[in-house]
């Protein structure tokens, strides 16, 4: 490796990068024209995901390919062995191009699964596997929840059972983004039901085209079908595809789930934006309690880009951030709720009747979809009771006979 760039030296490269390969976007949104949409999750059909899947992969194939994807990984992976923050420093010239929008397929793939594998996986599955998935050639989900489960991804049902040099997957998993367009679901099964219930879970990557999977959108109740349950019906996967050791899985499992709260504290700003753009465009004077309530809402958005800042300087100190992860994700989904309480104040009726009004009743995508999200990446009570057990050293939760 040659050196770590100045950050600022950095930021001027990939900026003259992107000048060559990607037009710039408008400097100022021009408030009234142009997309209002604010969806959470997309109300799209399978051919308009894969389309845009398609777009987002080739952008991502040429980022890779021009040495600027994969920044914090070795270069036997294609990377640069750069600093983790350097990927934000990437990301925020970026932003001022247009480029495709990374759907949630993406960076699961990226900086979920592809650590995951870095981990836990045999040199022969890192070889298979690493640079795939960094370049985005083969994409990945996460076949975790489960419905009887809930927030309890310890009480997993869906079995493996060993079978001749491989294993028999039977079971069913819910809540699955990208699952339409994935190449590899990371299964997290029950190998060994008499074990403890944190013991005896062993994790597999399975072909989302092998015989036995189904896959079936969930209706939301925005309309929309960004969701999927997926069947295992004696899907049969080789001992290579399992990832660590039999009945370690829970700890692999964390290993996804620490990544995943570390790249949820960024959701929501740019929806609290557009509805404080709402406020200054109103066509009428805020009243006191909707300047408080806009007040709140920005001073929120700013506290939350501040506790990315702390993530992202945890990280260039070569430090594995703590509670930043759990409470960035709290504060992002508070922020959800006040930009949702804001825009129901502002717009009143003209949020409930659809009469073709630029961004009035686009908002109804934000209030039906940002609860979701005290549920996804690990629900709000999960949070809470990992700041209180592991940050303030209180007792954890009894467990009585009625649970």
């Amino acid at each position: 490796m040659d050196g770590i760039p100045d950050p600022d030296d950095f930021r001027a490269e990939a900026r003259q990068w992107l000048k060559g390969v990607a037009a710039a976007r408008a400097a100022h949104h021009e408030w009234g024209r142009g997309d209002d949409s604010v969806a959470v999750f997309e109300n799209w059909t399978e051919a308009e995901e894969r389309t845009h899947t398609d777009r987002t992969r080739d952008w991502e194939r040429t980022r890779y390919d021009q040495g600027w994807g994969a920044l914090a990984w070795p270069a036997e992976y294609g990377g640069r062995e750069l600093p983790a923050h350097y990927e934000q420093l990437y990301r925020s010239e970026e932003s001022a191009f247009d480029v495709p929008r990374r759907t949630e397929i993406f960076p699961v793939t990226q900086q979920l699964v592809a650590p995951a594998v870095r981990i836990w996986g045999t040199q022969e599955q890192q070889r298979r596997w690493l640079r795939p998935m960094l370049r985005t050639d083969e994409l990945a989900c996460q076949l975790f929840s489960e419905t009887e489960a809930g927030s309890d991804l310890a009480a997993v049902r869906t079995r493996a059972v060993r079978e001749g040099d491989g294993w028999i997957l039977r079971g069913h998993k819910i809540w699955t983004s990208g699952a339409r367009v994935a190449t590899w679901g990371v299964a997290v099964c029950r190998t060994d039901p008499d074990a403890p219930k944190h013991a005896g879970i062993t994790v597999f990557l399975v072909r989302m085209d092998t015989p036995g999977v189904t896959v079936r959108p969930i209706r939301q109740m925005t309309g929309g079908a960004s969701f999927n349950e997926v069947y295992l019906d004696d899907v049969r996967v080789p001992d290579t595809d399992r990832l660590g050791p039999v009945g370690e899985g829970w700890r692999v499992t964390l290993t996804v789930l620490a990544a995943e709260r570390l790249d949820s504290g960024g959701l929501g700003l740019d929806n609290a934006d557009r509805a404080l753009d709402l406020a200054r465009h109103l066509p009428r004077p805020l009243t006191g309690g909707e300047q408080q309530q806009a007040a709140d809402l920005a001073v929120r958005a700013l506290v939350q880009r501040l506790t990315g800042l702390r993530v992202t300087s945890a990280l260039a100190a070569g430090r594995e951030p703590g509670a930043e992860a759990s409470v960035g994700k709290l504060h992002a989904t508070a922020t959800m709720r006040a930009t949702t309480d804001l825009v129901q104040q502002l717009l009143g009726p003209r949020l409930a009747a659809d009469t073709g009004e630029w961004g009035t009743f686009a908002w109804t995508e934000h209030l039906l979809g940002a609860p979701g999200y005290r549920i996804a990446g690990g629900s709000d009570e999960i949070q809470r009771n990992i700041l209180a057990e592991r940050v303030l050293g209180l007792p954890k939760e009894p467990k009585g006979a009625g649970r």
